[in-house]
């Protein structure tokens, strides 16, 4: 990942792409500044998330709020964004058919496999490629620190995700650390998404404090910005 001049980090997949602007946020950004985004010309999209697998497909400026947790879109000057605290943001980008998404992806959403039906809709809308698909994943509570109980290992469970996703919280009975990125890449490779093609930040939400962390902070409501679009034509 590399930092831009606004605070945001940027993806090795997703930066060759001269007519895609994207970026995951950092405490010190905001989504609201009037300078927040480089270049000009571009309409921030952000929908009420739900933690839910809903997906909306974007062919202009919607007269309301969307609600769901993922966009869609294919639209120059549209900016997707998603908010993140601790959940994983995901930004896809499919460079042939200029398709683009932002995905939250909180426990609930991921058990209920919004990266999948994220593409799913892609495919269907756009006749995008699976394979062709770039995908970033953002900063977000690490496996290591993700402690949940036996509701959400049962909920993965239910849903088919293997046994990897999760290991046992030492000491602590009934608890288990999941890693939510590790059940992400999976989905993304279940639904043809190249390996390659697949990128990590690496970057621990709850660990670094340049970032907004719900669990850390005791239910911090701000949240960090995470973003991509098409440049307006």
């Amino acid at each position: 990942m590399s930092r831009s001049k606004i605070d945001y980090l940027t993806s090795p997949v997703l930066r060759p792409y001269g007519w895609l602007i994207h970026g995951f946020g950092q405490a010190s950004g905001s989504c609201f500044r009037p300078d927040a985004y480089p270049g000009g010309g571009l309409r921030p999209i952000l929908p009420k998330q739900i933690h839910s697998d809903k997906v909306h497909v974007l062919d202009g400026v919607p007269p309301e709020k969307p609600v769901g947790d993922a966009l869609v879109s294919a639209v120059p000057g549209l900016l997707l964004i998603v908010r993140t605290a601790d959940c994983l943001p995901v930004l896809l980008a499919e460079p042939g058919a200029r398709v683009v998404a932002a995905v939250h992806c909180g426990w609930r959403g991921t058990a209920a496999g919004i990266l999948k039906k994220t593409l799913l809709v892609m495919e269907s809308e756009f006749a995008t490629s699976p394979e062709d698909v770039r995908a970033a994943l953002g900063p977000s509570i690490a496996g290591s620190c993700y402690e949940v109980g036996r509701d959400v290992r049962q909920a993965f469970a239910t849903a088919g995700f293997p046994d990897g996703v999760f290991r046992a919280a030492a000491g602590r009975p009934g608890k288990y650390l999941l890693d939510l990125i590790l059940a992400n890449v999976g989905l993304l490779v279940e639904a043809g998404v190249r390996p390659e093609n697949i990128s990590v930040a690496g970057i621990c939400s709850h660990c670094r404090p340049e970032f907004y962390s719900y669990r850390r902070d005791k239910g911090e409501k701000r949240r960090m910005c995470n973003f991509i679009g098409l440049w307006p034509a």
